[in-house]
Order: C-alpha cells, then sequence, then structure tokens
C-alpha cells in the first residue's frame, strides 16, 4: 500500500510538473518577436519589439493604421508625443543608441546617444551604428516627421535574384558580346574572358 501512495503521488508531482511546464512553454511563446518600421524622410528601418503592455498596445494601434509624431533632437535621442498614452512599467533603463523607449506614458524616445532614467522599454532599432542612427534619426534637427508602422511601407518583403539569365555584363553594365574579352559579372559572379 505504501508504494502504491508513493507512486500516486510520484504520478501527482509529475503531472503538475508537466503542467507548469507547458504553462511556461506557453508564456515564453507568447514572446513577441514583433518587428516595427520607422520611416523617416523616407527612409524605413526595422525595430525589435519587446513584449509588455506597452507595445502590445501599440502594435495594436499600428495595425489599425501607421502613427506620425513629430520628434525634436535632445543631444543625446529625438522624442516626442505620441499623440496618445501607453501602459507604463517603467524601470532604470541604460538606454543605448538605438534604443526605443517610452516616457511618462506618451512620450517616445528613440536613441542615437545614451541615457540613464526611468523608462518602459519599447525595442531597439536593428543594425545601425551609433554614426548610422545620428543619421537616420537626423541628429540635431527639429520638427522630426517619424513614422511608426507593423507593415513594411516598401511592400517589399524579400528580394529574389533571377538566376535563369544567363547573360553576361561588362563592367559598364552593358550585356557583353560574343567574344568580348575582360571581366564580366554572370549570374552574380565576376568570370575574366
Amino acid at each position: 500500500m505504501r508504494h502504491f501512495l508513493l507512486l500516486m503521488v510520484a504520478m501527482l508531482l509529475s503531472c503538475c510538473a508537466s503542467d507548469g511546464e507547458v504553462k511556461a512553454e506557453n508564456k515564453s511563446t507568447n514572446n513577441m518577436n514583433q518587428t516595427m518600421y520607422i520611416t523617416i524622410d523616407g527612409v524605413t528601418k526595422s525595430a525589435t519589439l519587446v513584449d509588455n503592455a506597452a507595445t502590445r498596445e501599440l502594435v495594436t494601434r499600428l495595425q489599425e493604421a501607421p502613427v506620425t509624431a513629430t520628434l525634436n533632437d535632445n543631444h543625446f535621442e529625438i522624442w516626442g508625443s505620441l499623440g496618445f498614452s501607453l501602459p507604463t512599467s517603467n524601470e532604470q533603463v541604460n538606454a543605448q543608441p538605438g534604443d526605443i523607449v517610452l516616457y511618462s506614458g506618451q512620450y517616445i524616445c528613440i536613441f542615437y546617444g545614451s541615457n540613464s532614467y526611468s523608462y518602459t522599454r519599447l525595442g531597439k532599432i536593428d543594425g545601425l551604428t551609433e554614426n548610422e542612427l545620428k543619421t537616420f534619426l537626423q541628429a540635431g534637427e527639429r520638427n522630426i516627421s517619424v513614422t511608426l508602422s507593423v507593415s513594411d511601407p516598401t511592400g517589399i518583403s524579400q528580394v529574389h535574384a533571377d538566376r535563369t539569365s544567363s547573360k553576361a555584363y561588362t563592367l559598364q553594365g552593358t550585356v557583353a558580346q560574343t567574344g568580348h574579352k575582360g571581366i564580366v559579372i554572370q549570374n552574380g559572379k565576376k568570370i575574366i574572358k
């Protein structure tokens, strides 16, 4: 009887652990890996959002329509009002170049420098150096029109090379004639003829 009770307790604990693992797994699959697009002066860059109440509400708004805000430089960031409030989960943040945060529930800050303050994290611009960020964010300017969206405004999701062409091109970009001597580009490769 004792072995039976021990077996039942072990099975019960195993079931509870499995249930907890499933719940933890479901929670981790709910982590946001949402991309937001930032367009300034016709140039669009992507940013990866973190998962919190502010970003979930922001994404919901952006799915309805892109949001355009006028931001101004503050010597290490561009910032301004979104025109609406988002939920906050402020924490002490050491913001670095590329970080996107929410300040006081309604102001978006996009960093090209660094600063430490109590913010709600929103995300980070993907793959730009500090100098590229300064250029993209128009550091030092005022009244910067910034559009946020969740769909790529170019409408281009991927570019694929046409590998069916066997034409060769000269370095000047013209079609290489039969018998051409020199360097040509064919199917994306340099060839010396």
